[in-house]
């Protein structure tokens, strides 16, 4: 999984260039492109309805997202409307409607945006889903998730396709740079939107993008961290391959909503196998491991071993499943159930 040759900004425009952007999504059923109004997006939108065009290819949806938390993104919707028309293209403003939290609203709106996406995208028949996330984004993800402490995981960054609810997300112009597209946008006239949020240093992101060119100064560029996501990445794909082939091994079994596997093999992998084998079976057992955090999967791992270790029973908590490691010698994973509180 090498990293893919970057079109240069000048050949995004042939065929040949077009075809190395969205030659992947040849196959779909239909593709909803997200578009914000921003340089990227529209850059996404015009270079998708000419690939559209140079060939038969999969029909092309735009939708706008308005969160209603400001009084520009109405008109900035109907802006995107109104170009998505002049290209031939059907497009769909999505309202993120009901009350709005007061904390962690960027993280809400962002849940609450694909949640749109996903369900007009299902509604048209399409397969795929479309973003505009660029190499620079990339970048400013790793340096995020580094903050946090993430594991090997979250420095991988943002996959170049994904499965969410279940369609195929795609950023294909993952490998291009913000400044690039904004150039082409320049150049061929494409007219975009100015989001002043983009330069709110409450939000984390806008604080980490005016540190990047400080830390490019000093050698970690955005291309290098790009890399370093894609190495990650292949990492992360080895080791998660080696955990399923451990776990296959260790006689799971699947039965009544309860996942179970012999414990000894959680000591004798090394603690990163063991990991990544509890995290497969919390997934296994139905759970997504969006509300798992590493530290606790890390100190259930730890438990686990030495309890096993110690011929010893034990029963935990993890990512909503009870984990419970019993005298036969086998670990169970199962949905935790509800918890009663009394008056």
């Amino acid at each position: 999984m090498g990293m893919p040759a970057r079109p240069p900004p000048d050949d995004l425009l042939s065929v040949a260039g077009l075809e190395r952007l969205f030659g992947s999504l040849s196959k779909a059923s239909g593709i909803l492109a997200a578009v914000s109004g921003g340089p990227d997006s529209m850059a996404l939108m015009h270079l998708l309805a000419r690939w559209s065009r140079a060939d038969r290819h999969p029909p092309i949806l735009v939708a706008t997202v308005d969160h209603g938390l400001r009084p520009e993104a109405a008109e900035e919707a109907a802006f995107v409307a109104r170009q998505a028309a002049a290209l031939g293209l059907p497009h769909r403003t999505l309202a993120w409607t009901g009350e709005k939290p007061r904390a962690g609203v960027q993280e809400a709106a962002r849940e609450a945006r694909y949640s749109l996406l996903v369900q007009h995208a299902r509604g048209e028949g399409a397969s795929h889903l479309v973003t505009a996330h660029t190499l620079d984004d990339q970048a400013e993800t790793v340096m995020m998730r580094l903050s946090r402490g993430s594991g090997l995981s979250g420095l991988a960054g943002m996959r170049r396709e994904r499965s969410r609810g279940g369609m195929v997300h795609a950023r294909p112009l993952l490998d291009l740079r913000k400044p690039d597209l904004l150039d082409l946008c320049r150049k061929e006239g494409w007219g975009f939107v100015s989001d002043p949020s983009n330069a709110d240093e409450r939000f984390a992101r806008v604080r980490w993008r005016r540190i990047m060119p400080l830390l490019a100064d000093e050698g970690l560029t955005a291309e290098r961290l790009a890399r370093l996501a894609q190495r990650a990445a292949r990492a992360e794909e080895a080791l998660d391959a080696k955990a399923r082939e451990a776990l296959g091994r260790a006689a799971p079994l699947l039965d009544d909503g309860a996942f179970s596997f012999e414990a000894g093999i959680l000591a004798n992998e090394p603690f990163e196998i063991a990991l990544r084998i509890l995290e497969q079976a919390l997934v296994r057992t139905g759970l997504g491991l969006e509300n798992s955090r590493l530290q606790r999967l890390e100190a259930c791992t730890e438990r686990l071993r030495e309890a096993i270790g110690q011929d010893g029973t034990l029963r935990l908590t993890v990512a909503g499943a009870l984990v419970r490691l019993d005298p036969s010698g086998r670990v169970s994973v199962r949905q935790e159930p509800p918890r009663h509180r009394g008056r």
